[in-house]
């Protein structure tokens, strides 16, 4: 989120879905990444389960899985924490429950290695995440009523890695301070409803001129998200996803996003969403998930 660079997470309104039958065999994905993604054994979700058990020292059960996936790939959206966790809350589930909420954020944060995208997709809201001697801690942030996130999804991804190649392995010291404060500035705006800071708070110097490099047309979005209204906008993750947060005119600022996005020769989607205050959860029976 803009300047809490791997500190601050948000759920979306946007579900991926892992189903599961105990005895049966096969492994699906539909929707988002089908034809990308591996469909069996090495898939991040089967790999998430089979952790589960290996750390409680179980044995897998035979199983068929199908994922049906909202969440689009290498967009900044935290499909891969997604997957993640959708695995791990399955193989919790699966094997009697042995794992606390910590538990599974700690071995989502080990396996993927981004703890502000694994504690939003468990827990929902917006959350902070610091480590500390290698231990995790989070805290909610409260989030305002009226909410709404307003993308616009290139249709180009950029992948995560390659976009933290980027950045420079120090920072300049003005430009840590100029986050710190966004970064407090944001919490507080999100806690106190107060949207009038938003526009301020979800600037960024740590991460987002390094990522315009190689995504020029981000900052003709930022300022066509702005000018439409939006309270404040920011590259979703390592993007390539814009996220412009808005309470209101959404429809005309995913549209003048998109023509921004479009006249500087990037096409995409435009989805409005809102956060979730639910994170992942299990549902018995045909339609669990």
């Amino acid at each position: 989120m803009g300047p809490g660079f791997d500190c601050l997470g948000l759920a979306l309104d946007i579900w991926n879905e892992v189903h599961v039958d105990l005895g049966a065999s096969g492994f699906e994905v539909a929707g988002e990444g089908s034809a990308a993604l591996a469909a069996g054994r090495d898939n991040l979700v089967y790999r998430s389960i089979r952790r589960v058990f290996a750390e409680t020292g179980q044995t897998v059960p035979d199983l068929g899985v199908v994922c049906h996936n909202e969440i689009p790939l290498g967009r900044g959206l935290g499909s891969s924490s997604a997957a993640v966790i959708g695995g791990l809350v399955a193989g919790n589930e699966l094997s009697g429950r042995p794992l606390s909420e910590d538990d599974v954020l700690a071995l989502a944060a080990d396996i993927e290695g981004h703890p502000d995208n694994s504690a939003a997709a468990l827990m929902g809201g917006c959350r902070i995440v610091a480590r500390d001697h290698g231990r995790l801690f989070t805290t909610p942030v409260p989030l305002p009523c009226g909410l709404s996130a307003v993308l616009f999804i290139p249709d180009m991804p950029m992948p995560t890695q390659q976009a933290r190649d980027l950045l420079a392995p120090q920072i300049d010291r003005a430009d840590a301070v100029y986050n710190i404060g966004r970064a407090a500035l944001l919490v507080n705006a999100l806690a106190a409803g107060d949207f009038s800071y938003l526009r301020i708070a979800t600037q960024d110097r740590l991460h987002q001129p390094a990522r315009q490099t190689i995504f020029p047309a981000m900052k003709n979005i930022f300022g066509a998200a702005l000018d439409a209204g939006a309270l404040g906008v920011f590259l979703s993750g390592a993007g390539s996803t814009v996220l412009a947060l808005a309470h209101g005119r959404e429809l005309t600022i995913g549209c003048e996003m998109a023509e921004a996005a479009s006249k500087s020769g990037v096409d995409g989607d435009v989805k409005v969403t809102r956060p979730s205050t639910r994170g992942a959860h299990t549902v018995d029976g045909p339609s669990a998930g």
